[in-house]
């Protein structure tokens, strides 16, 4: 409560005073009357609600602000990870080789052209594996001892012996391949007997499975695009060199259905 104190004949005045104020009455007589007013719990209370003013102001205004950082910087941080994954996944790829071709589909990058190659067809030993050998090879010594692996690859498609959907006598012709990458992809998938890919897949390439004749040296089947190519325009029976056939079903343990008797066997090769 506000203190009066009473009248004095002089102006209160000194430190004793500063929170005391001076205020104008009026009595019954309508004659002017002065109290002397003690504020000092007043100004107290006063002084402790604008200091908690304050400091509510100033909680709130640093929280408004170290929010604002923390977004800030949660804006920074996930455009960064976005970024550097966008990078990443520009680097990220698959390989594969496209038998028969010497270039890639669109939208895949050629690492290298070259020439098909593998075992002697009739070699006892040695590899089954198809290889693509680059057309710029940096070669090795010549050596003595005899243990030849490495020959070239031979179509041997003609008008008889020739998968559907396929054109041109190819028989005897070189083969050759690409080696293509494809971005932003993780996995590559070749689907023996199909022509398109199963759902989520994208199709790089379809053909032909092939392989040596069965009276041969086993090789690995390769997939041959359905628009073969011939290496380059020489045509003539080499003999010592791994074969491009077509093969075909044969049913029995092969249920028949869902396969076709002595059919073609398409190929597609796959990535995601």
């Amino acid at each position: 409560m506000v203190g009066v104190l009473p009248s004095v004949a002089n102006e209160c005045s000194g430190d004793s005073c500063k929170n005391v104020i001076s205020m104008p009455l009026m009595d019954d007589m309508k004659a002017t009357l002065k109290a002397d007013l003690d504020v000092t719990n007043m100004n107290n209370h006063l002084k402790a609600y604008i200091e908690q003013e304050i400091q509510k102001g100033v909680e709130t205004a640093m929280k408004d602000v170290m929010r604002q950082l923390i977004d800030n910087k949660l804006e920074q941080a996930n455009a960064t990870i976005e970024a550097t994954v966008h990078e990443e996944l520009t680097r990220i790829g698959v390989t594969y080789v496209r038998w028969g071709r010497k270039g890639c589909p669109d939208g895949a990058e050629l690492v290298y052209t070259g020439q098909a190659g593998g075992n002697y067809y009739n070699n006892e030993g040695g590899g089954v594996n198809n290889l693509c050998l680059p057309n710029d090879p940096e070669n090795g010594e010549h050596q003595n001892y005899d243990n030849s692996q490495v020959y070239g690859a031979e179509y041997n498609i003609d008008g008889n012996r020739k998968p559907h959907g396929m054109s041109g006598n190819l028989r005897y012709k070189a083969v050759p391949c690409a080696v293509c990458h494809r971005k932003q992809r993780s996995s590559i998938l070749i689907v023996p007997g199909r022509k398109t890919c199963y759902k989520d897949w994208n199709v790089e390439y379809k053909g032909y499975l092939m392989a040596n004749h069965y009276s041969q040296k086993r090789t690995d089947y390769a997939c041959v695009d359905v628009n073969a190519e011939p290496f380059d325009n020489k045509s003539s029976y080499e003999g010592n060199s791994v074969f491009f056939y077509p093969i075909r079903t044969r049913c029995g343990s092969l249920r028949c259905p869902p396969y076709n008797a002595e059919a073609d066997i398409y190929c597609v090769v796959c990535t995601k």
